[in-house]
């Protein structure tokens, strides 16, 4: 196991009666970027804060860069970086004395001002916590959680509230620390993120991984050419005057899935199958308001699989 950043099996964790993840395993290569994503409620948190070594499991094992938490908790802690979802810090301090706080935790670590340059906080350093933004609040908390040279960086929501320029030298951050040897474990709910950073993907409902590979892999199982997007406008009625079985009678469509006002198709054909429906919709005297075509992204296997949008869990 020793290309194995994390290794876990049959992780279960209960609450009362709600069992947020229910034997779950999960592997990490060192050098990769890993993407768990799920929607709200999923386990996707639980999981990454288990991991983390911040909650036991009820049951499984978990191995960190070779080490179980059960008898090597210090040594693990020694060698990861840690951004939580949300991050709260002592409001009087300063950007610069927050990170050299975090720097003193650590045997090896980084000089606060590099960390700061990194993320694009050196102006700020004697900036008060209370004064930040909230995107420069999720910067700080990536500083903190580079400044002891981690090789192994958990990022939960990393980009949340961060505009676009920001968001991007996050980004190339990762990226960047992946290409120096280092593994990421990161959730999103930004698709372009996922499918940007990530060389593996899990994706996780009711505490269970229901698909993993690749973005590309998993991308080519949902088997379309093509997404067919029908929008009827907002009162929807169009919608509902044509069902579904005469949608799939449709040359080449192979699934229809409804959402308010809009109808989307998977077809292996689109060609074929938008002039199909067309001429369908006009016999039937059905007016369209649009119709939108795109190849079949990382976000139309997450609403296939969990019938929400990665954006709204």
């Amino acid at each position: 196991m020793t290309d194995l950043a994390v290794h876990a099996r049959g992780l279960v964790k209960r609450y009362g009666d709600l069992v947020a993840v229910n034997g779950l395993d999960l592997t990490v290569r060192r050098g990769t970027c890993l993407g768990l994503l799920g929607p709200n409620g999923a386990g996707k948190t639980t999981t990454i804060e288990m991991l983390e070594g911040l909650k036991r499991p009820d049951a499984g094992e978990i191995e960190i860069l070779g080490r179980a938490w059960t008898d090597r908790a210090d040594d693990i802690r020694e060698r990861i970086g840690v951004q939580l979802q949300e991050t709260k810090l002592e409001e009087k301090l300063t950007v610069l004395e927050a990170v050299t706080l975090f720097a003193t935790f650590y045997r090896r670590r980084r000089s606060a001002a590099d960390v700061l340059a990194e993320v694009g906080l050196e102006e700020k350093r004697h900036a008060r916590y209370e004064t930040l933004s909230g995107g420069q609040k999720q910067r700080l908390a990536l500083a903190c959680a580079l400044v002891n040279q981690p090789e192994l960086l958990f990022l939960d929501e990393p980009t949340t509230g961060l505009d676009p320029q920001a968001r991007r030298r996050v980004w190339q951050i990762v990226e960047e620390f992946v290409a120096g040897g280092g593994t990421v474990v990161l959730t999103t709910h930004y698709m372009e993120e996922a499918e940007r950073l990530s060389d593996e993907v899990v994706i996780v409902d009711q505490g269970k991984v229901i698909e993993a590979g690749t973005p590309r892999d998993v991308v080519a199982r949902l088997g379309a050419e093509a997404v067919v997007e029908l929008h009827f406008g907002e009162d929807g009625a169009g919608a509902l005057a044509i069902g579904d079985d005469e949608l799939r009678s449709v040359g080449g469509v192979e699934s229809v899935r409804r959402e308010p006002g809009v109808v989307v198709l998977t077809t292996a054909d689109v060609q074929a199958s938008v002039s199909a429906l067309l001429g369908k919709l006009a016999d039937r005297g059905i007016a369209l308001e649009d119709l939108r075509t795109h190849r079949p992204t990382l976000e139309d296997v997450f609403v296939s699989l969990t019938g929400k949008h990665l954006r709204d869990g």
